[in-house]
């Protein structure tokens, strides 16, 4: 199966030079953990997680009203294509730790794939169970 099929096309982005503090309320309001960042022409710039704008702005003490999402979000993002296999997907998913990977085609975001789109179909049960339980296994596991 392809990418293509699961992927979500109806993303939310934001600008570099939106706010941390909106990032935060679309994050809220949308209920997703991340967000990517573009360019007005469509091209992925990064990814800003609910994580980075805490421990980037909020734990650093910056004020997020006044500090950039390009100072915050995670550069160099692993991305699949649309016509890219789900199977793929899964496993880039579960040896980067990553729960959400942005669709790009011609260097335009067109979409984004979560573990949930994998999880809702039931050809990928243990793709994605398998990414899940990478992706928490440092969580779970305490520091020494």
């Amino acid at each position: 199966m392809k990418v293509r099929e699961l992927m979500n096309p109806h993303v939310v982005t934001l600008s570099t030079t939106d706010s941390s503090a909106l990032a935060a309320r679309l994050l809220s309001r949308h209920n997703v953990g991340s967000l990517p960042v573009c360019t007005s022409d469509g091209r992925l710039r990064g990814i800003v997680t609910d994580r980075d704008i805490v421990l980037r702005c909020v734990a650093a003490e910056e004020d997020p009203a006044q500090t950039p999402v390009r100072e915050v979000m995670t550069r160099g993002c692993y991305t699949v294509g649309p016509e890219d296999d789900c199977r793929q997907a899964t496993q880039i998913m579960a040896t980067r730790q990553i729960r959400r990977l942005p669709v790009v085609e011609g260097g335009k975001l067109v979409g984004m794939l979560s573990l949930g789109d994998l999880a809702r179909t039931h050809e990928f049960d243990m793709e994605a169970s398998h990414a899940l339980s990478e992706i928490s296994e440092n969580v779970l596991r305490p520091e020494r």
